[in-house]
C-alpha cells in the first residue's frame, strides 16, 4: 500500500520501555505464549492482558517499561516497522477525521495515541499489557499498543510478509478507538454486563466491527492499494481468528475474535469503504 510518509507533526505517538526499539527483524514471540495467553481467557475467563504478562513474567521474566521516548521523529524512525505504523496512523487520523466530518460528527473525533513499546510488558490505564497478545488498544488512555515483533509472528502465522497485513492489525486496533468515540464500546459493556452467559459473543461482533472498520479505512484510500494487498489482508485476518489460534482447543462459543471466515467476511465487508455497512454487525437491540 502506497502510504504517504509520516509527518511528526500531525500525529500522537511515543514508544514506552527501555532496550532496543520496536520494530524489524527483532526476534518473534513464539506462537505458543500467544496461544496460552489466549487459552487463559477462553478457557478460565481471564484478563488477556493479565494472562499474557503472566506467561512471559514465568517464561523469560519481566522487563517493565520504565520510560517513555515521546520524541515521534525518533520513535516513527527507529524501524521498518515503526515507520510503516506511522504512515499507517497519520493515514487513519486523516480518513476518520474526514468521515465524522462528513457525518457532522467532526466534534467527537480525537485521535488516537499509539504507542510503540519496547519492553516485555507496559503500563496502561486498562491494566498490565504484554508483547504476548500481540496489539491491544485501551479505551481508558485511548491508546494503541504494538510491540511491532509481533509482525514477524503475523508473518509466519499468516504465511506472507507484506504490509498490508501489518497495516490490517493497525486499522483494526484503530476500529476499537472509533468505537469508542462512537459509543459502541459502552454500549457493548453494558450489553455484555447484563447478559446470561453470552458476554463472548457480544465481544466478537466487535471485534468483528472492528475487522470491518479496518477494510472501511482501506476502502476509503483504493487508490492507494497494490496488487496483493487485499489478499495479503484476508489472509492475515484468516490467520488470527480464533479457531485457527485455538486449534481446535477452544469450543465456539467461547470465541471472543471470531473465526478464521467470520473475520475475512467482515474485512471484506469493509473494503467498499462504507462505515454504515458496519453498524449492523453490533445492532443488538
Amino acid at each position: 500500500m502506497r502510504l504517504n510518509p509520516f509527518n511528526a507533526n500531525n500525529i500522537k505517538v511515543r514508544s514506552s520501555g527501555r532496550g532496543g526499539m520496536p520494530g524489524g527483524k527483532a526476534g518473534g514471540l513464539g506462537c505458543g505464549t500467544i496461544i496460552l495467553a489466549a487459552l487463559g481467557y477462553f478457557v478460565f475467563g481471564l484478563d488477556p492482558i493479565q494472562t499474557a504478562a503472566t506467561v512471559e513474567n514465568v517464561q523469560q521474566g519481566s522487563s517493565q517499561a520504565s520510560a517513555v521516548d515521546t520524541d515521534a521523529q525518533a520513535v516513527c524512525s527507529a524501524s521498518q516497522y515503526a515507520t510503516e505504523a506511522c504512515n499507517a496512523l497519520e493515514s487513519l487520523d486523516s480518513t476518520w477525521s474526514r468521515t465524522f466530518e462528513e457525518q457532522g460528527f467532526a466534534a467527537a473525533f480525537r485521535r488516537p495515541t499509539l504507542d510503540l513499546y519496547s519492553a516485555d510488558t507496559v503500563n496502561t490505564r486498562c491494566g498490565s499489557g504484554s508483547a504476548a497478545m500481540g496489539p491491544f488498544y485501551c479505551p481508558a488512555d485511548e491508546t494503541i499498543y504494538i510491540d511491532t515483533r509481533f509482525y514477524d509472528e503475523l508473518a509466519r502465522m499468516a504465511g506472507n510478509s507484506g504490509d498490508f497485513a501489518r497495516y490490517y492489525v493497525l486499522a483494526h486496533e484503530y476500529g476499537h478507538h472509533v468505537q469508542t468515540l462512537t459509543g459502541v464500546s459502552g454500549h457493548i459493556r453494558s450489553a455484555q454486563q447484563q447478559s446470561s452467559g453470552d458476554g463472548n459473543a457480544l465481544q466478537v461482533l466487535m471485534e468483528l466491527q472492528a475487522d470491518c472498520y479496518a477494510g472501511v479505512w482501506a476502502g476509503k484510500n483504493r487508490n492507494l492499494i497494490e496488487p496483493g494487498d487485499i489478499e495479503e489482508g484476508l489472509q492475515a485476518a484468516a490467520a488470527i481468528g480464533d479457531d485457527r489460534l485455538t486449534g481446535g482447543r477452544v469450543s465456539e462459543k467461547n470465541f471472543t475474535h471470531g473465526t478464521s471466515r467470520q473475520r475475512s467476511e467482515a474485512l471484506r465487508l469493509g473494503l467498499g469503504g462504507d462505515d454504515r455497512a458496519c453498524d449492523a454487525i453490533t445492532q443488538i437491540g
